[in-house]
């Protein structure tokens, strides 16, 4: 069985847009997207730098926008799952069928505009744990008022909160943490802090009608495979101030007896990943349109 899966904000680089955009119709279904979220997503992709990529409102459309064109790049084909990482999980919904493109990237981009504006509201920061017990972190994260935003399995825990409990963190590890490294994001994502943003994306949420998972949609909130549409979109949601459970949906992929993973662009996180939790399971991760003759010989095998 094979899980397509999307990557969320911090997978972003300078110009790694540019050789996608050389495909066949590619530009013009860019041009496309672009003007229907009013957002030049050729011009943030290949010609931006790292600061105005990092900015929330734009980095969030970018990846998604990524992630459905190289994904469309593979051509016609049937994962077993799909699954995507925080704002990967709107990929996700577009390769499942539940959103269109255009809804996913207009829903997406008042996502990050309202994610950027809360964040605005309180000097909020995001940290990786590196090392240590999970139970132990989480106690300990909790006890410092920070909250385990992202458990992404493998050891690897997020905690998120303000700068202060933040710096507190830093010089008050938990027991077994080799180390605290600060992340270039704009605010504490996953987070009571993104409350604002959720109200914002629920009434916006209100004027899509989502249609049904046509292939099993692995969730981040719990890990657990979502069937109907409309709870979908409550997830997606809900999730914006909530933690992301990558831990969970791994555990989900073991579960349905996936054998290979593909991660679409821009690929790398996930599929670093899954080679720690996921032993045996084969992984792919699409960076380049190079990489699309190896991803369709492993699809082939295994979807």
């Amino acid at each position: 069985m094979l899980v397509l899966v999307a990557p969320g904000q911090g997978a972003q680089t300078p110009g790694f847009l540019t050789p996608w955009l050389e495909l066949p119709g590619a530009a013009d279904r860019v041009a496309a997207w672009s003007d229907a979220i009013g957002l030049d997503l050729a011009h943030y992709g290949t010609q931006a730098d790292a600061d105005e990529i990092r900015d929330t409102a734009v980095a969030q459309p970018l990846l998604v926008a990524a992630g459905i064109l190289s994904a469309a790049a593979l051509g016609d084909i049937a994962p077993g799952a799909v699954a995507g990482h925080s704002v990967g999980e709107f990929t996700a919904a577009s390769f499942a069928g539940v959103l269109d493109d255009t809804d996913a990237l207009a829903l997406v981009r008042k996502r990050g505009l309202a994610m950027a504006d809360a964040a605005a509201i309180t000097a909020t920061g995001m940290s990786a744990l590196l090392g240590g017990d999970p139970d132990t972190s989480v106690a300990h994260l909790e006890k410092l008022g920070l909250t385990p935003a992202n458990i992404n399995g493998a050891g690897q825990i997020v905690a998120a909160g303000t700068l202060e409990q933040l710096a507190a963190l830093a010089e008050d590890k938990p027991e077994g943490v080799r180390k605290v490294v600060p992340l270039k994001v704009a605010g504490a994502f996953h987070t009571h802090h993104m409350a604002p943003a959720v109200d914002t994306l629920a009434a916006a949420a209100k004027a899509v009608a989502p249609g049904d998972p046509k292939v099993t949609y692995v969730s981040n909130k719990d890990g657990r495979a979502v069937t109907a549409g409309t709870e979908v979109l409550e997830r997606l949601v809900g999730q914006v101030a909530n933690p992301v459970r990558w831990d969970l949906c791994m555990e989900t992929f073991k579960e349905l007896g996936v054998t290979a993973l593909v991660e679409v662009c821009p690929g790398g996180t996930l599929t670093g990943l899954a080679k720690r939790a996921l032993p045996g399971v084969q992984t792919l991760a699409l960076k380049t349109p190079d990489d699309l003759d190896t991803a369709r010989a492993l699809i082939a095998e295994h979807a």
